[in-house]
């Protein structure tokens, strides 16, 4: 131990060098960290966390913490209508915007929305109505300054195939009603995670196949004018040009019909859409008799695929959204929408895309097509009469081509086989079966391939990359090197009672072919598996057992269990089993690298 002596370098010096001897001394020393213990949890501390991780991961009561109790009460209103937070920050500068914006995607929606309530086989001003009430009570109760609220053509034509007859109309209402009721429900419950179960890859094949099945749909009223509407979307350098072009189109289509008296030679003409605004429609929602459950089955599928739509319009979004508020608010919307004659309405994408696209700012924009709805329905209907049903149909098409996302198909393929299995499975199911059927075999799918990666996880055998200390995948890594008389297997899942007897399995024939490939060439043999626990994030009773078995099996075999990585999860339960003390405490460790220095000294390399 040197002793520095003030205002003299030579000392100081001496200091230095004998620091700099100490500390090379301890790096080529080696060292073996334990592993630690993680603190005890009561049972109710577990449950605690594991409630909180689920349904409350955004910390959604963080602002009320220590917080009075008129403030929370204030917070609390904020939280339910958005509308009091933002709106006090409100200027005439984001309103200029907002009334642009709005103005912008009126224009789009009103000729979209007549041709959605035709998909759906209502008259046309229920398209109208869709968007006149659900978007004013969106405004206030939803969090999202981009989403357009209005009825989606997927949607629509769910409605339309199945439900056709006499009473249509009542059972369209009855659907909307329990639609808000899903919605609602899985918001309240703080259950939007199970619509993370539906995989981007079976929404992207599902809204494809629904896109094809559309234009299939309207193929017999579309040719002769299809190519005008395909190329008035497709000029996306200038967004308000797609904005603004079926209004345009409807305008002009509407004139030449009109003194051509064309619908006098077989062109078919919207010929009446009902003045005013929305009626109550309370007294024709089922609550009872034999379309109830009907009513309710459609409504929690088409609430579900309304639903999927706002996740494709995720990545459209800058800032972060609560998906259980916006699921009440949707929901609530579609509620009181049903009781005052709309059908289901959500946020459209092409709608979404060109207000995002317009600078709005906050869900005002909504408010503005809203008023510009009600304009329409008291002033304008009318004027639609010699609208002919053929460039209603061309205005669907080019709404719902986006929903064709060649780009995003390819990536999936090149990314994830088994992902673009599933998109192309609910790709063909919608377009040679139904949009019912196409939206169970992408759920069905999705769950598949979670069965498949939980119940068959990704095992590896690692090695030593040169001049490092990290060990990784050898057939990734050519250069990686096994180290001699030691197997390291990594495990890439939790270990549970769905999987454990598989990983058990497939180490056990990871080392039977290592020890037949050794001995082919006459090296020494495994005495040390090491198991790379770090991807393991969780063991159960099952996968305990099966490491207890793994555990038997090698010592039959004169080979060591040894764990590294394990984190406190895991090493919490391996110490509540008792599994530490079978194995001993000196087979865990922190790093495959202090495993392989613990264990090489102490190896017969003999052949």
């Amino acid at each position: 131990m040197s002793k520095r002596v003030p205002d003299e370098p030579g000392n100081m010096e001496m200091d230095v060098i004998s620091v700099s001897s100490s500390r090379r001394g301890s790096e080529n020393s080696t060292y073996v960290h334990k592993v630690g213990k993680p603190p005890k949890k009561t049972l109710l501390t577990e449950i605690g966390c594991i409630v909180k991780e689920t349904f409350f991961s955004n910390d959604p009561l963080s602002n009320f913490k220590d917080q009075p109790r008129s403030r929370k009460f204030v917070l609390g209103l904020q939280a339910m209508f958005p509308i009091l937070e933002w709106g006090r920050q409100y200027s005439l500068s984001k309103f200029k915007d907002d009334f642009i914006a709005g103005l912008t995607i009126a224009s789009l929606c009103i000729p979209q929305d007549i041709g959605y309530a035709k998909l759906a086989y209502l008259p046309p001003q229920y398209g109208l109505y869709s968007s006149f009430v659900p978007p004013l009570i969106y405004a206030v109760m939803g969090s999202s300054r981009d989403i357009a609220i209005e009825p989606v053509a997927v949607v629509s034509l769910l409605l339309g195939t199945l439900l056709q007859n006499e009473i249509y109309r009542r059972l369209a209402f009855t659907a909307t009603f329990f639609v808000g009721v899903t919605q609602a429900t899985l918001g309240v419950f703080r259950l939007g995670f199970l619509i993370d179960f539906l995989s981007h890859a079976a929404i992207v094949g599902f809204m494809a196949g629904a896109a094809v099945e559309l234009a299939n749909y309207t193929n017999r009223t579309v040719l002769p004018c299809l190519h005008f509407g395909c190329q008035i979307h497709w000029k996306k350098e200038v967004f308000w040009v797609p904005a603004i072009a079926p209004m345009i189109s409807i305008v002009l289509s509407t004139f030449f019909v009109y003194i051509t008296r064309a619908d006098k030679h077989g062109v078919q003409i919207v010929k009446h859409i009902r003045r005013g605004i929305n009626p109550i429609s309370v007294d024709e929602i089922f609550f009872s008799e034999e379309y109830l459950a009907k009513g309710f089955r459609i409504g929690v599928l088409s609430g579900m695929i309304a639903l999927t739509q706002l996740e494709e319009l995720a990545p459209m979004k800058d800032y972060q959204l609560d998906g259980n508020k916006e699921m009440v608010a949707l929901g609530t919307m579609n509620i009181f929408g049903s009781m005052t004659s709309c059908y289901v309405a959500t946020g459209g994408f092409h709608s979404t895309a060109v207000n995002y696209k317009a600078g709005c700012h906050t869900a005002v924009s909504n408010i503005v097509m809203s008023g510009v709805v009600l304009l329409t329905l008291e002033l304008i209907t009318p004027l639609f009469k010699y609208t002919a049903n053929a460039i209603l149909a061309s205005i669907v098409i080019s709404a719902v081509i986006n929903l064709i996302d060649i780009e995003a198909m390819t990536l999936i393929w090149k990314i994830d086989k088994f992902d673009f299995v599933a998109c192309m499975g609910a790709f063909f199911s919608v377009v040679f079966s139904s949009v019912e059927l196409g939206l169970l075999i992408a759920v069905s799918i999705s769950f598949a391939k979670i069965l498949l990666q939980v119940t068959r996880p990704r095992t590896s055998v690692l090695g030593k990359l040169p001049r490092t200390t990290v060990y990784r995948n050898i057939h990734i890594y050519p250069d990686a090197a096994k180290v001699p008389g030691i197997l390291i297997v990594r495990v890439d899942s939790a270990i549970y009672f769905s999987n454990s007897n598989y990983i058990k399995e497939r180490i056990l024939r990871w080392l039977m072919d290592e020890e037949e490939r050794l001995k082919e060439n006459s090296q020494p043999r495994i005495q040390y598996l090491v198991v790379e626990m770090s991807p393991v994030t969780d063991i159960n009773t099952s996968g305990i057992h099966a490491m207890e078995e793994l555990l038997r099996s090698l010592e039959k075999r004169d080979v060591k269990l040894v764990l590294a990585s394990p984190g406190p999860v895991v090493v919490d339960k391996l110490h509540v089993s008792k599994f530490h003390e079978m194995i001993g405490e000196d087979k865990i460790f922190l790093t495959v690298e202090d495993a392989v220095k613990t264990c090489a000294p102490k190896m017969d390399l003999e052949p």
